[in-house]
């Protein structure tokens, strides 16, 4: 195992024989020394910080779970937003006279904005602060976009909206990445939180048959204002590590090279592998939340009511996100070391229990592609939300894991950001195939993409990287 020793300033390279008898707490001995071991799992590799959690006065607890709490909410607007579409989709092409590829240049326009703001924060962040630069662009496009203007500005407001909620999603995973008490269980709680895409279909479906269906955007307006004003008062437009000081916990382990930030992630394989993945993830995510409605209307014969099965799916999402929270601190990838016990734990892997989550996706999915049934298709729908629900936690973590901890922050900036593009563009790219062998090939395309999956999570590195 290669041990990396930063020392007063200087970095020394030496390999070394992992010892699991070593003790975790000689560390705290030395203020000025910090190890880094590789091929440990992210609880080792931040076991210099647990004294500085213990150090926390009951305020700074008190502050930390208000920002946590404060980021869940901000996260829950992000989830609003995704379970919007799909139960507005249709009424959109009917108001419009639109088909399914014109009507799809909702998604390439969310797609521009995605990409926008995921190449836009690496300097945002770092000179704005913390949240200040995305808290106007999401109450400006739902404006937009609640006075049903022309499809041209209509359009622009997912665009607008688009690049605040990369912001959102980029900034919000990166501050609960770079947090030393429990992280993994804290990015599946974010995650879960983003159950705003189990309430909006509830709303959108009745506003979808009300004269007035674009007044539902006024309600994400309103939930847009409150995430703004909480977001100031709590964070105060701080940059991240001001933040952190303010619970009392110190910066994380900076880099020594002289290349740029955005230069050196841009260098990590690793880093282009994940946000391929995430891309794929969030865009078969958001398809199943924005056509599957459309699929049940036109193919299964299903009613108005449809739209509930969107918000099926993505409270399968929520669930699978809090529930399977055991199951994936069981399947921890690498061997963790009691220090009672001092033997290894035999455990499944994260890594490789997203193989069986996404296996056993395709296989609910093809019951959804075969069998000719409205409930059954909705019951499978809302079972592949509760598998597809760990997947994007785990995967986040899996990134904390394997790459330098001085850039995890801007990895997962670019990594949430990059990704996050996927929720506009396989859904464009549905509504383009759609458009010429009908709705029809929803089911064949999703069970594509969740094999590209696989393939992308097994080429995906399964051991620690740090690098200068």
């Amino acid at each position: 195992m290669q041990t990396t020793t930063i020392s007063e300033g200087h970095t020394d390279l030496h390999h070394s024989t992992f010892d699991p008898h070593h003790n975790l707490k000689e560390s705290d001995k030395h203020n000025e020394r910090i190890e880094v071991r590789v091929g440990s799992s992210a609880s080792d590799s931040r076991a210099v910080s647990i004294s500085d959690l213990k150090s926390q006065t009951k305020r700074q607890r008190l502050r930390a779970r208000v920002q946590f709490a404060t980021i869940c909410g901000s996260m829950y607007l992000a989830g609003w937003n995704d379970g919007t579409t799909g139960p507005l989709l249709p009424r959109i092409q009917k108001v419009y006279g639109l088909n399914f590829i014109v009507v799809s240049l909702i998604f390439v326009f969310a797609c521009v904005g995605f990409l926008s703001g995921a190449f836009a924060n690496l300097y945002l962040d770092g000179r704005f602060g913390f949240g200040k630069a995305r808290t106007a662009c999401q109450v400006i496009a739902y404006a937009i976009e609640a006075g049903a203007l022309p499809f041209p500005a209509f359009v622009l407001g997912y665009a607008m909206n688009g690049f605040g909620l990369a912001l959102q999603f980029t900034q919000s995973n990166g501050f609960v990445a770079s947090l030393k008490d429990k992280p993994e269980v804290k990015m599946g709680i974010l995650h879960a939180v983003s159950a705003g895409a189990l309430s909006s279909p509830l709303a959108a479906t009745q506003f979808a048959q009300l004269p007035h269906w674009s007044f539902h955007y006024l309600c994400s307006l309103g939930i847009a204002f409150m995430n703004t004003v909480f977001l100031i008062a709590v964070f105060g437009l701080k940059a991240q590590d001001e933040c952190l000081a303010q619970i009392g916990q110190p910066a994380g382990e900076k880099g020594t090279s002289e290349q740029s930030q955005f230069s050196q992630i841009l260098r990590l394989r690793e880093v282009h592998l994940l946000a391929f993945f995430i891309l794929i993830y969030v865009g078969v995510e958001v398809t199943v939340g924005g056509w599957m409605v459309t699929y049940i209307i036109d193919v299964r014969g299903g009613g108005p009511s449809s739209g509930y099965i969107s918000s099926g799916f993505f409270g399968g999402i929520m669930i699978g996100r809090v529930g399977l929270l055991w199951v994936n601190k069981k399947a921890s990838l690498y061997p963790i070391y009691s220090t009672q016990h001092r033997s290894p734990r035999s455990q499944v892997g994260e890594r490789r229990v997203l193989f069986i989550y996404a296996i056993l996706a395709i296989g609910l999915e093809l019951i959804v592609w075969l069998v000719p049934s409205i409930i059954g298709g909705g019951v499978a729908i809302s079972i592949i939300g509760i598998i597809f629900g760990p997947m994007y936690p785990i995967a986040m973590m899996h990134a904390v894991r394997i790459l330098p901890e001085w850039l995890v922050t801007g990895n997962l900036i670019w990594i949430a950001g990059f990704g996050q593009a996927g929720s506009a563009f396989l859904p464009f790219l549905n509504g383009a195939i759609a458009t010429k062998m009908r709705i029809k090939s929803l089911q064949p395309f999703l069970i594509s993409m969740m094999v590209l999956m696989i393939v992308l999570w097994a080429l995906m590195p399964g051991t620690a990287r740090r690098s200068q």
